[in-house]
């Protein structure tokens, strides 16, 4: 399903328990799966746009579970578990509420997506009372609809104007992503356009890929691109697109669009601050998202880190995370966050992608995109330049940090300005050849000199 764009599938499997359980797999059809999770999960009684605007946040969590194939680029065999700490509840054999089974029928062929991306939107929410998030809340939900909201104005409420609803969106039979086969060099078609267009945005995070064109065409530079993922994935680095490196570049896309798309989970970078330090079991609040987040990011290039909700409650799973993620560097496993802690998780955020050999570094310099970038520039480059500047901020306090979207506006020139300011260059807030190989050789003796001190 991860191929061309999201459709609705005929059906969907759900796990009946936590991620990695054994526990009973149940397959069933969509429609019928979102029934029973809003009848599981919110009240008949409700106002109806109340009752709208949950289903389209269940059916647009559920649809981006199975769209970034979440479970089974990580070898499951099930789409969606019935997890509340993980996913959304369901209750195999429930009964079905009768208005929710008409309203759900009405809109299962409809899903929440930001403006200009078409994946499923992943709309984190709570109940609003026992849980608070920064998602939709159910019961904040229910006094919208009372004061006279559409299902329309709550969804643009809790997830932002941006937020749109797709609609009429066809009902196909599910298949594996994954062409059957492995995919390499001479290799021509939509796999190929499918991988390059991947590699292309986890490159973003991952400056040290070296730049793929997206022309469906499998030559050398798809194969370097390849090549460089599966080092830095610790994968065997022979350019091919086998079933392993298909399903890793599928779940670190998952991941870096995931954590690039903050607003659904309630965590923005610039709000990231220099210590988690002092949580524990029945913590809450926003530092507890920032850990969260924390531990999600370093779980995506570490699989005995369990993922998960980023929630901003310190329940069973993040201190299991927590405590992973102690081993794993080493440190007293208390599934408590003490200041060492704090400090390695903070060292593995900024410096995460250092953990590589030093010849990476070398590939971090991007190529030049043969012409200045200035205000109203829209792409990849623009991406390359926020990222470049991300990461100079760390080591340099002067260079404004930026969300990394793609679009160099104001924020981005002026950070540019900083930027030039700080590395003795002219102050234009463009972004010329010779700021751009300022900005390279930087972000490379940023890098190195992180290397050293990471671990």
């Amino acid at each position: 399903m991860a191929q061309g764009l999201p459709y609705i599938p005929e059906t969907i499997t759900v796990h009946l328990g936590p991620p990695g359980s054994e526990a009973e797999n149940v397959t069933l059809p969509f429609a019928d799966y979102i029934k029973n999770v809003a009848s599981s999960e919110i009240y008949p009684t409700w106002p109806e746009e109340a009752i709208r605007a949950n289903v389209l946040a269940e059916i647009s969590f559920a649809l981006n579970r199975v769209y970034t194939e979440y479970y089974r680029s990580r070898g499951y065999d099930y789409d969606i578990t019935n997890s509340t700490a993980a996913d959304q509840s369901f209750v195999k054999g429930r009964e079905i509420f009768e208005n929710i089974s008409r309203i759900t029928e009405e809109l299962f062929t409809s899903y929440l997506s930001r403006r200009g991306d078409e994946t499923p939107l992943f709309a984190a929410y709570c109940d609003g009372r026992e849980v608070t998030c920064d998602g939709l809340s159910q019961w904040g939900s229910v006094d919208l609809a009372r004061a006279g909201y559409s299902a329309e104005d709550i969804i643009k409420t809790y997830y932002g104007r941006d937020v749109e609803i797709v609609s009429n969106v066809p009902v196909e039979g599910f298949s594996e992503s994954y062409p059957g086969s492995p995919i390499r060099i001479g290799d021509s078609g939509e796999d190929v356009f499918l991988i390059q267009t991947r590699l292309s945005r986890i490159r973003r995070n991952y400056p040290m890929i070296p730049p793929v064109t997206p022309d469906g065409e499998f030559g050398e530079d798809t194969e370097a691109a390849v090549k460089a993922f599966q080092r830095i994935f610790y994968l065997n680095d022979d350019g091919i697109v086998g079933r392993g490196t298909w399903y890793k570049i599928a779940g670190i896309w998952a991941g870096v669009k995931r954590l690039s798309d903050l607003n659904s989970e309630g965590v923005a970078l610039e709000e990231i601050v220099d210590s988690v330090a002092g949580l524990f079991v029945g913590s809450t609040g926003a530092k507890v998202r920032e850990l969260q987040y924390l531990l999600s990011y370093a779980a995506e290039f570490d699989e005995s880190i369990p993922n998960i909700l980023i929630d901003g409650i310190y329940g069973e799973r993040t201190r299991e995370a927590v405590a992973a993620f102690q081993a794993a560097w080493d440190l007293p496993v208390t599934g408590e966050v003490d200041e060492a802690t704090s400090g390695v998780l903070f060292s593995v955020y900024r410096g995460i992608l250092t953990a590589l050999p030093e010849e990476f570094l070398d590939a971090a310099r991007a190529e030049y995109p043969g012409e200045p970038l200035s205000e109203g520039y829209r792409g990849d480059a623009a991406s390359t330049v926020q990222e470049y500047l991300n990461f100079i901020a760390e080591d340099t306090p002067s260079v404004a940090r930026l969300a990394v979207d793609g679009y160099y506006g104001p924020k981005t020139a002026e950070s540019v300005r900083s930027f030039q300011r700080a590395f003795g260059l002219p102050v234009t807030g463009v972004t010329d050849a010779a700021t751009w190989a300022a900005m390279a050789k930087a972000y490379k003796d940023s890098a190195a000199a992180r290397l050293i001190n990471v671990r």
